[in-house]
């Protein structure tokens, strides 16, 4: 089994920054790709950034410029670093990351229970 466990969550005024990290621990064999989620309330759980194993990453438009995402893979963990934080920001910050158990094996999503990042104006 797989334990994601995310930390940094908080408040903060608009314009602030704000760093997330998540750690994954369990008995798996490698990590693919690594992201973090935003949900909103009301709204779906959306992609914020994600990055490979090779570092290659990808952002929602919204963020560009904003936030950046990092995963060191000797700690098997993954952070979001938040700056110029907005309002719409505001909501549950969930990692997700694919692991797998076998070389050549299939990958298994897994995720974490969520951090509140609150954003006030």
């Amino acid at each position: 089994q797989v334990r994601l466990v995310e930390s940094g969550g908080g408040l903060v005024q608009a314009g602030g920054s704000l760093r997330l990290s998540c750690a994954a621990s369990g008995s798996f064999r490698s990590i693919g790709s690594m992201g973090w989620y935003h949900q909103a309330p009301g709204n779906q759980r959306v992609l914020v950034a994600d990055i490979t194993g090779g570092g290659s990453t990808t952002y929602a438009d919204s963020v560009k410029g904003r936030f950046t995402i990092s995963r060191d893979n000797a700690k098997n963990t993954v952070s979001l670093q938040m700056n110029s934080l907005e309002p719409e920001d505001t909501g549950v910050y969930y990692c997700n990351g694919a692991f797998s158990y076998q070389r050549g094996g299939p990958q298994y999503s897994y995720w974490g229970q969520g951090t509140q990042v609150t954003v006030s104006s």
